[in-house]
């Protein structure tokens, strides 16, 4: 009679300390992960689904910059039934090995490593918390067991004429599936096996043995010349030992996922990919889909009435064309385009909100102006004012203007 082979323990690692400064000033006063995206979710939401979606009920994030709003989202939000022992929680630098802060994601493991101490699971997945996307993290895991390595790099497929901008996977033509080098962002990389004009780029997501893991980062500790990165210093040393795979993402299939949006994931680490990664959504057929309800983005946004779209004072309509309207928003006798509005925001009698992501509780006066814009929670547009228009003008105002774009931070005062 055949014995079913024991399930593996695993524990889910979130690396959720981002500064985030190329998204400034979106990230004056919370962490990248806790950036608000699509209307009612925070970029942790998209990680912390696709790891308890997998079944995953494990699960620790780590913290470290400005994280009181981080944190206040994963305790108020990610809340997990304790009859099985299952948890979502945030674990902030602790100085547990020093009087510092964490030098790096894998200084960050490193230094938390009492949480592997305590869980004793056999397997650790290590994804970050900044990307949007839909992954099986199961399909990886099956992959690491069954490859015998010590890690195992989740990769994506990209036009090798962008290599330069990706930590770079090369892989041994004879094994495609054993990483053969770890390039940062080379200028003349070899391309796939089976398609020389792409590469493997890394994700950023990591599937580890865990006492392989304890080792790479105990060991890495003691270096002082090493930058105490995953990708940068941790994966080499499983490189140089023959002991690391790669999976590549194409091959993740997710419920419910379809040929449009199948393979989809965007790092939205500028303001030009986060906004650019709206506009994927609001498309008539979206190029990631809000809407699979085979494998659901979890999020709390509060008790919010519905939307609500009525004529103006002056009896004038709304219009609204391939936007995202969150619970609580209210557009009266307004125009609406191409847009993400977020919980509780207004759009007041005559004014147009175009091409522009708005966060919580921003307000558009009467006959104001909104165009190719971001705008952060709590925001007041003045009636009659514009924003988005003219460039020169906003920087006069103190606006960021950046790649195309007019910027402002939460609860920036707007003059009219």
């Amino acid at each position: 009679m055949s014995v079913a082979p024991a399930r593996k323990k695993i524990l889910a690692i979130v690396l959720a300390g981002g500064e985030g400064k190329r998204l400034m000033p979106l990230t004056a006063d919370r962490a990248k992960p806790a950036v608000p995206f699509g209307g009612i979710y925070r970029l942790i939401d998209f990680a912390l689904s696709n790891v308890v979606n997998s079944g995953y009920l494990k699960v620790v994030v780590l913290t470290q910059y400005k994280s009181h709003s981080l944190d206040r989202h994963v305790t108020t939000t990610w809340r997990m039934s304790n009859l099985l022992g299952n948890y979502v929680t945030p674990v902030p630098a602790q100085q547990r090995v020093g009087k510092r802060w964490y030098l790096g994601s894998a200084d960050a493991i490193y230094q938390s490593l009492n949480l592997l101490t305590d869980e004793q699971p056999d397997i650790v997945v290590v994804v970050g918390a900044d990307h949007v996307y839909r992954m099986d993290f199961s399909q990886m895991v099956a992959a690491h067991v069954e490859s015998g390595a010590g890690c195992t790099v989740a990769a994506i497929r990209q036009p090798i004429s962008l290599a330069d901008q990706f930590g770079v996977i090369d892989v041994d033509p004879g094994d495609p599936s054993k990483i053969r080098a770890f390039l940062e962002k080379p200028t003349d990389p070899v391309g796939l096996p089976d398609s020389p004009d792409e590469v493997l780029a890394s994700m950023g997501n990591y599937v580890f043995t865990a006492d392989a893991l304890r080792d790479a980062v105990t060991r890495d500790a003691e270096r002082e010349q090493s930058k105490h990165d995953m990708g940068g210093d941790i994966v080499p040393w499983f490189v140089d030992k023959s002991e690391s795979s790669v999976y590549d993402y194409k091959d993740n299939e997710v419920p419910g996922s379809t040929d449009r949006d199948r393979g989809y994931w965007r790092d939205v680490g500028t303001m030009r990919s986060y906004y650019d990664a709206h506009l994927d959504l609001v498309s008539p057929l979206p190029v990631f889909n809000l809407y699979n309800n085979a494998w659901p983005i979890y999020t709390s946004y509060g008790p919010h009435p519905p939307a609500k779209l009525v004529e103006g004072a002056s009896g004038a309509g709304v219009a609204t064309f391939n936007s995202i309207l969150s619970p609580g928003v209210v557009i009266s006798g307004g125009t609406v385009n191409q847009s993400v509005l977020s919980p509780a925001v207004w759009v007041k009698d005559g004014a147009e909100v175009s091409d522009s992501v708005l966060m919580d509780g921003v307000h558009v006066g009467e006959g104001a102006i909104v165009r190719n814009a971001i705008l952060d929670k709590g925001v007041v547009v003045p009636p009659g004012t514009q924003i988005g228009v003219d460039a020169e003008a906003d920087r006069a105002r103190g606006f960021v203007v950046e790649d195309g774009l007019t910027v402002l931070a939460k609860q920036q005062d707007v003059q009219a």
